[in-house]
């Protein structure tokens, strides 16, 4: 018995409007917005690895002899109420952050992707369990459910990141639940079918490639909101915990001396969590509206 010739497409390597990504990132860079945010995400990533090497001062060593100081030229952005160099800090801080987000958004797309591409490609009495617990998690504030995960395990950063990742699968799920019930009846799908592919090599190899350009646009978005969710319960104490560098978790510790005049103990670490989480927005919508065909056509 001869095997058959069909062959199916995958779009590992093209869009699905079959723009190469080299063609891909030509069109991103012309994107002014999506520049500047590729930029901040470029910098704080390099500030994140480079940290041991360029951060003058050990982030957790106290100095009770330096507290409080004003931004200087000995310390760039002052000092803290137990004498840290806070330049070091925010650098120390931006590994957690980074690294955070990346786990948080990792245990969303390995979760919600395969959850909500089952459910649209076998349906029925499955796809419904899996999408109506997905809506569940969807009605809950995205803040207290995290919280509740968090506090269920106890504090620490595994805890964070666990949270903020279940937090994000619905997104996922749903997202792939809508690729996959569009994508299902193609005809790369029957010809899939027809010579004898099992459901998940049809599924994870041919579907999924396929329905790869929206979920590359949620996963940028989705670090940002990873990033902010996860300062949040670190500021809350339901994170990383003293005397770790971590961004929320430096804004927890300095908002008693924002009165008192002490503004560079939040500030900077604020700034910090803002231009990263605009970065990955200004990011993923540049990606949206390269990978998008319709979007594209209408500029």
């Amino acid at each position: 018995m001869s095997k058959s010739t069909v062959s199916i497409p995958a779009a590992a390597s093209k869009t699905r409007d079959g723009h190469t990504a080299l063609s891909t990132v030509r069109l991103l860079l012309r994107n002014r917005l999506a520049t500047i945010g590729l930029l901040f995400i470029v910098l704080w990533t390099l500030l994140a690895l480079l940290a041991p090497a360029i951060a003058p001062y050990d982030p957790n060593v106290p100095n009770t002899l330096d507290k409080l100081q004003a931004p200087s030229a000995s310390h760039l952005f002052g000092t803290d109420n137990f004498g840290r160099d806070i330049f070091s800090r925010v650098l120390y801080g931006a590994q957690i952050s980074i690294w955070s987000g990346l786990i948080a958004v990792g245990i969303s797309f390995c979760i919600g992707v395969p959850l909500g591409g089952i459910a649209a490609y076998y349906g029925g009495a499955l796809g419904n369990v899996i999408m109506r617990l997905m809506d569940m998690l969807l009605a809950f504030p995205s803040l207290v459910l995290a919280m509740a995960i968090a506090a269920s395990m106890g504090p620490g950063l595994s805890s964070a990141m666990i949270a903020v990742g279940i937090v994000g699968v619905p997104e996922f799920a749903r997202l792939m639940h809508g690729q996959t019930i569009s994508l299902r009846e193609k005809e790369f799908v029957e010809a899939g079918r027809a010579i004898g592919l099992n459901d998940s090599v049809i599924l994870f190899r041919h579907i999924l490639p396929n329905a790869l350009a929206p979920l590359m646009v949620r996963a940028t978005l989705g670090m940002g909101f990873a990033i902010l969710t996860a300062a949040s319960l670190n500021f809350l104490g339901l994170g990383v915990q003293p005397p770790t560098a971590e961004w929320g978790a430096m804004i927890s510790e300095g908002r008693g001396y924002i009165i008192s005049g002490q503004w560079w103990i939040v500030s900077f670490p604020g700034l910090a969590i803002a231009t990263s989480i605009l970065g990955f927005n200004l990011l993923g919508d540049g990606l949206r509206d390269v990978l998008d065909p319709r979007l594209r056509s209408s500029k």
